[in-house]
């Protein structure tokens, strides 16, 4: 690098105009005092300060600047700039061939060896490479790490998973790194989705004079493709119990098709469907499968090829899931044994898979509680500790007089809803009880609103029904049919009921599945059968006593399948990941690749006692074997609750081990993380992103037939200009130091010859 430098004025004709007077009368001045002190020795040297001041203040006037050009010694450079991330795989150019196959001439040395003696040429790959080999001649190849600030690696040991494009990062690491950037030539199909806008790259390289020739590549149209996006495995399932695994399927071919999906199983289960895709848009459906044995098995869903579609090997997605045995436990507290509590009783205890235990206050005339088999318990568990044991409470018509449940017995309750993932179903019944609960902790809970002014609610002769509404119609808790038309009919054919709550409205941030079929007031249908999440657990209202009635000409083929989805749904966050003093559950409970995870846990003591504060620890292995910490923060002491996030970046199975410092107590289980990688092969080219890169940066949108003429107008551009650097020295501090310090001078001297 070669480097000048010369000072440069910038004089205008009042400036020059104000010095040089400024000047000449200062000289006249000094003259003058020099001459009537007989050429005094101290008078000439105060008078020569003064005109070095005002002539120094003269010059600055001129606005000074030392002005140094940095010529490089090199030839000027030329970066050629190529996409090598996946979605360049994409067969969508001319006769099948990929992008990346397209744009092979400009990623060869060979195209610009005629560039050798004006420039010199760098070609560099960008996005997924993480390394690539050295070019031949004078012509050198270096990698671009463009992954988002994250540390890139080799491709021999490459751990990220979560790669993408990012078109900003390789024009600015060029421009950055080579000082005598002659033009840019860039080749890709424009799908970003990484690091910032490219256009801000392109208005930095506008101002350097660098213009980007743009060769965009690949159809802009999606190509006819069937795809999983989504195979909603839960976590675990029972043995002999059915579970419900939904999927979707995005579709880009032009018409509907009916085809048959097939999923297996580790454990050799076969399971077909026959279904409708919608043409251009998403099909979302369900498999239904009852597992018989117990363990881990790997659930496959396999979508068949259709004759025109491009790829298949997006038709095929895999899933972890585990088949375990069930032993819910259940606490179910009413006043009296009113039908609905009989007949809930019975279809729970006849239930294998739930341990109930029943808790019956009658009314203070009666000396005893009720009880009569192993069902039943004498009081509310006296501790919080007991409490903890049940997965899901049952609260029918009790309230907190008549020495029923107490005010900290409902706080007991709310805290183990909101910290330890444990359901809570509201049954009220004509008693009106329920209002009482809304002077305690449980009121936060209350999915609705009641009516005060009738507080034992409204009783019918002639039955009355239930109507699902759109969120009741995908909901597993009203599933009691095995297809949605089926479903449907069961419902509107179920015997009614005779008396409902006092509701009023929902409240915000719940879900109603059911209203009432007829009756309706200022707020819309009256809600029914309403739901909620209450922090980490779930809540259900129940708004009549009457669905005992649906056994009438079915027996419990209804009532228990109801109900026994009811207690499952509200305990499968709780029974996620658990062991003898810890438990792990998450949310949400399919997630999704870059989607943040609430992780949620409970660890107690060894003597049973929840652990108040500790240390608490997540350690998360990635299916790339990248390993990472999450440290929980306490988030409720008295329930020994801790949380934590983290966001995954890659799909697949993700090994977590919790573990506590103050008790040495671990704790293994997985997470399947579902979604697709940021890369994705057959998505269509995005030119426009291409164009407005040249369009701000000066240069032109070429097809690749028209490669020879960028080289031609590359020969012809002229050098870029000198880098210059300029030091305005009328405003330097040096400068304006010494203006100051020949005053002081100047002054200290008029002080010392006696003149002041």
């Amino acid at each position: 690098m070669n480097s000048t430098a010369s000072l440069a004025f910038n004089w205008t004709a009042w400036t020059a105009s104000i010095a040089i007077v400024a000047v000449i009368s200062t000289t006249v001045i000094g003259l003058i005092a020099c001459r009537r002190s007989h050429w005094r020795p101290a008078t000439m040297v105060l008078e020569s300060l003064r005109w070095l001041a005002v002539g120094g203040v003269a010059l600055l006037l001129g606005g000074p600047e030392w002005v140094q050009q940095y010529v490089p010694d090199h030839n000027p450079v030329v970066a050629v700039l190529w996409d090598d991330s996946a979605s360049m795989k994409t067969q969508d150019v001319d006769r099948g061939r990929s992008r990346r196959d397209a744009i092979e001439r400009l990623t060869q040395s060979e195209t610009w060896s005629t560039l050798a003696e004006r420039a010199d040429v760098v070609i560099q790959p960008f996005a997924e490479t993480k390394s690539a080999k050295p070019g031949s001649n004078d012509m050198s190849v270096h990698p671009i790490s463009t992954t988002g600030g994250e540390a890139a690696v080799s491709d021999t040991n490459d751990a990220r998973s979560d790669r993408g494009t990012d078109l900003a990062s390789p024009l600015v690491d060029v421009a950055t790194s080579e000082d005598h950037l002659l033009a840019v030539v860039l080749a890709s199909d424009g799908d970003w989705n990484q690091g910032d806008a490219p256009v801000q790259a392109a208005s930095r390289l506008r101002s350097l004079g660098v213009p980007v020739f743009a060769f965009p590549v690949g159809s802009d149209t999606r190509l006819p493709d069937l795809e999983l996006i989504s195979f909603d495995v839960p976590t675990f399932a029972i043995a002999g119990k059915k579970v419900r695994v939904p999927f979707t399927i995005e579709s880009s071919l032009p018409r509907d098709y009916v085809t048959t999906v097939k999923m297996t199983t580790s454990g050799g289960d076969e399971l077909t469907k026959e279904i409708r895709v919608s043409a251009m848009g998403r099909t979302s459906e369900s498999i239904d499968w009852q597992p018989e044995d117990l363990g881990d098995q790997t659930l496959t869903l396999v979508l068949p090829k259709q004759s025109d579609e491009i790829r298949d090997d997006n038709n095929q997605t895999t899933a972890p899931i585990s088949i375990r045995e069930e032993k819910l436990k259940v606490l179910v507290v009413e006043s009296v044994p009113r039908w609905e509590y009989r007949y809930l009783r019975n279809a729970l205890s006849r239930d294998p898979g739930v341990d109930v235990s029943c808790l019956l206050f009658h009314t203070t005339a009666m000396d005893k509680r009720g009880g009569g088999n192993a069902d039943y318990i004498a009081e509310f568990p006296t501790t919080k500790e007991e409490l903890a044991r049940y997965d899901v409470i049952f609260l029918g018509d009790v309230g907190i007089d008549d020495n029923q449940l107490t005010v900290e017995q409902c706080e007991w309750i709310k805290g183990l809803v909101q910290q330890q993932a444990s359901g809570l179903v509201f049954l009220p019944g004509w008693q009106g009880r329920q209002f009482e609960l809304l002077e305690t902790d449980l009121a936060d809970l209350m999915p609705v609103e009641l009516d005060e002014t009738q507080p034992g609610g409204w009783g019918s002769r002639t039955a009355q029904h239930f109507e699902l509404t759109q969120l009741g119609r995908r909901s597993l808790l009203t599933k009691l049919a095995d297809t949605a038309d089926e479903n449907l009919e069961v419902w509107g054919n179920l015997p009614g009921f005779q008396w409902y709550a006092p509701i009023r409205s929902a409240k915000p941030g719940t879900e109603t599945l059911c209203i009432h079929q007829e009756i309706s007031n200022q707020y819309g249908r009256l809600p029914l059968l309403v739901t909620r999440t209450y922090g980490a657990g779930k809540v259900l209202f129940m708004g009549t006593d009457g669905a005992w009635r649906w056994r009438k000409g079915v027996e419990d083929l209804y009532h228990y399948r109801f109900w026994g989805q009811v207690v499952r749904w509200m305990a499968y966050r709780r029974n996620m990941a658990g062991g003898e003093s810890m438990r792990l559950y998450y949310s949400p409970e399919q997630p999704q690749v870059r989607q943040t995870i609430t992780l949620s846990a409970n660890v107690m003591e060894d003597s049973g006692e929840p652990l108040s504060g500790g240390d608490v620890s997540l350690r998360i292995a990635s299916p790339s074997k990248q390993e990472k910490v999450v440290r929980f923060e306490s988030t409720g002491e008295a329930w020994g609750a801790f949380s934590g996030r983290y966001t995954p970046r890659e799909p697949g199975e993700h090994k977590l081990t919790l573990f506590c410092k103050q008790t040495g107590k671990s704790l293994e289980t997985t997470v399947f993380v579902q979604g697709v990688a940021l890369e994705q092969v057959g998505k269509p080219a995005r030119p426009e992103v291409l164009a407005e890169i040249a369009r701000v940066s000066r240069g032109q949108v070429l097809t690749l037939d028209r490669i020879d003429d960028v080289v031609q107008w590359l020969e012809a551009m002229p050098d870029p200009p000198p880098a210059i650097r300029r030091v305005a020295v009328w405003s330097h501090p040096l400068a304006v130091g010494l203006m100051i310090g020949l005053l002081a001078l100047f002054w200290i001297g008029r002080k010392g010859a006696g003149l002041i």
